[in-house]
């Protein structure tokens, strides 16, 4: 065979070698484009699905916090209207007065009751007034007792001008806490006899005039007054020494009496 032969029997044989290439190559071209159309659908179909499945999801969120916040109004109202229920069960007595209050031994004559000692001895009815917030409205009393006024007579201060102040702070009391009960005890007597320097200008017939016109101010506008002023009397219509020492601050026996008194009124 001669050499020109054999070059196109090469050539020939490489023609066809590459035409079977680029046969191959298309063919391999093509169905990479296939595949990659079919994954690209594959794609899609996948992001749709997992676009239903997120809408879906937010929705079933959406609605589960809808009956979420729901379920939040509803134990709201039922925490208020517990909160509601325990401030009618809540109970919470307040002494208010001056040193015959601060020296009264309420943890033992009120043993396991809540009690608050609100006394300052010295205070006056105004002393209380401008300072109403610490002494009586941070204590949320349920019940108060109220006793003030003898100290406001050392100062010259007027039979009226005490009962009213004492008027004030019972409505002071009654616009500011509603709840609150008030009890307002009579002022106590005095027993100039016993020591003159301590019952100072205090004297019985002032004091009775004062237990008048708070005793008319409750019964005209519903408060209990508590008449301590009669309980504490000896013969002479002085402050018994069987309940004082000094005549102006009840002793032992004298907070005795005056316990059995206000329990009457602890419920």
């Amino acid at each position: 065979m001669s050499k020109t032969t054999n070059k196109k029997s090469k050539k020939k044989k490489y023609t066809t070698r590459l035409e079977k290439n680029k046969r191959i190559y298309y063919k391999n071209d093509s169905s990479t484009y296939t595949d990659k159309k079919s994954n690209n659908n594959k794609l899609v179909l996948i992001i749709l699905i997992i676009s239903i499945f997120f809408n879906a999801f937010f929705l079933l969120k959406i609605n589960n916090l809808s009956l979420s916040v729901d379920d939040l109004n509803n134990t709201i109202e039922d925490k208020n209207g517990e909160m509601e229920r325990l401030e009618d069960d809540y109970t919470n007595y307040l002494f208010l007065g001056d040193s015959i209050t601060e020296l009264y031994n309420l943890d033992k004559y009120f043993s396991g009751l809540s009690v608050v000692n609100s006394g300052i001895s010295g205070n006056i009815t105004e002393d209380i007034l401008k300072d109403m917030k610490n002494r009586v409205y941070d204590y949320n009393p349920s019940k108060v007792f109220l006793l003030i006024g003898t100290n406001d007579l050392i100062h010259d201060i007027s039979v009226d001008d005490i009962a009213s102040n004492i008027e004030k702070i019972i409505s002071e009391i009654k616009d500011n806490k509603p709840q609150a009960k008030i009890y307002v005890e009579s002022v106590y007597p005095i027993n100039y006899n016993l020591n003159k320097k301590m019952v100072n200008k205090r004297n019985n017939d002032d004091i009775m005039k004062i237990n008048e016109k708070i005793k008319k101010y409750c019964e005209d506008n519903g408060y209990t007054y508590i008449n301590m002023y009669d309980s504490l009397l000896d013969g002479d219509g002085n402050f018994s020494e069987e309940y004082t020492d000094d005549g102006l601050h009840p002793n032992e026996n004298g907070y005795e009496i005056i316990t059995k008194e206000l329990k009457k009124y602890l419920d």
